[in-house]
């Protein structure tokens, strides 16, 4: 693969050196940025061929004949909604951008096309009895529930599949069998597929000790079966593999209103007084990117909690990241979010 930061140039360059880069890139595209590496505009063949035309000198800055206002991408972005861009205008190349316009990618269309299959497991938490959601769960558990046209857990393979990753296992407790026959090998996704069966509620870290310890030898994707996101996955683990921590927890800022005035007091003395005060906090997405030594931590047969495992690591000194998500994400724990996931999901996995 080409390195697309060899192609990164900057605003003063004469046109003349810019070509040269471009020709030797090998991407065929130059990506001029500023000092803080936010996108000014992306140089072409065809950009350099119009400005020639237009008789610009080659001494001239690239700015004169770059394409000041390209089609760009953010990281939250799908393949499939940049695959759609570059197909309804005929693009090979899409800049991706953070939330303050700088540049942290570039994706082709031959890597999107070829996109490399990634080793890291998946596990899928699936046996929950979703006792919130009846009568809805009272003969389909909760996971198999269908939003739009596909049940939850198929949105959620869905969408790892797209972003390279093929090795599933699904833990099963509750109506095992509906997700099974409807998942079988997983060879309808192109993935694998298997299950690790809980005879007894073990909790959402227990169903570790049950994966095949030996297989698990890269950080390993953990996530609720009942949650909708379109959070790029490929960041999660940069992040994670960057960081190099024992386990990474993916954290929504929650906002909670106090709906009236909070008075401060000392004693009978008025200290402050604040009307409807927000508080916000992190909470626990369902997420997690977790290293092999952590997922054959738990021995087989433990009922432990995710947060309870993670705090025995940490009062032993091990370090957990928080990886905050600004992306799309619900968690379908009640009827009304049931609801409204019938509503958004549409927008969200087909823009």
């Amino acid at each position: 693969m080409m390195n697309w930061q060899s192609v990164l140039v900057g605003s003063q360059l004469p046109l003349g050196e810019a070509i040269g880069i471009l020709d030797r890139g090998g991407l065929r595209i130059a990506l001029v940025v500023d000092a803080e590496r936010r996108l000014l505009g992306t140089l072409t063949d065809g950009d350099v061929r119009r400005a020639l035309l237009r008789q610009v000198p080659l001494g001239a800055d690239v700015t004169q004949a770059m394409n000041a206002k390209p089609l760009t991408a953010t990281q939250a972005w799908s393949r499939e909604r940049m695959l759609a861009l570059m197909e309804e205008h005929q693009l090979l190349h899409v800049p991706v951008l953070d939330d303050h316009g700088r540049v942290v990618d570039l994706e082709t269309l031959h890597g999107l096309l070829h996109k490399r299959h990634k080793g890291n497991p998946v596990f899928l938490m699936a046996g929950g009895f979703g006792t919130r959601l009846q009568p809805l769960t009272d003969n389909c558990p909760k996971p198999m529930l269908r939003v739009g046209d596909k049940p939850i857990l198929e949105l959620i393979v869905e969408n790892f599949v797209s972003a390279g990753f093929h090795q599933f296992f699904i833990s099963t407790h509750y109506m095992a069998e509906t997700i099974r026959d409807h998942f079988g090998d997983g060879s309808r996704w192109g993935a694998q597929i298997r299950y690790v069966h809980e005879e007894q509620p073990l909790g959402t870290a227990g169903a570790l000790g049950l994966l095949p310890r030996d297989e698990i030898d890269q950080p390993l994707f953990m996530m609720n079966g009942d949650l909708l996101t379109n959070l790029n996955f490929d960041n999660l683990l940069k992040f994670h593999n960057e960081h190099a921590s024992l386990a990474t927890m993916c954290v929504r800022e929650y906002e909670h209103r106090v709906p009236y005035g909070v008075v401060e007091s000392d004693g009978r003395r008025v200290r402050s007084m604040v009307e409807k005060p927000v508080h916000r906090y992190f909470v626990n997405a369902g997420i997690y990117v977790v290293s092999p030594e952590l997922a054959r931590a738990v021995e087989p047969g433990t009922r432990i909690d995710m947060p309870t495992l993670l705090e025995q690591q940490m009062a032993a000194g091990r370090e957990v990241q928080v990886f905050p998500i600004h992306e799309y994400w619900l968690d379908i724990g009640r009827m009304e979010d049931f609801q409204r996931a019938q509503f958004e999901v549409g927008g969200i996995f087909h823009a």
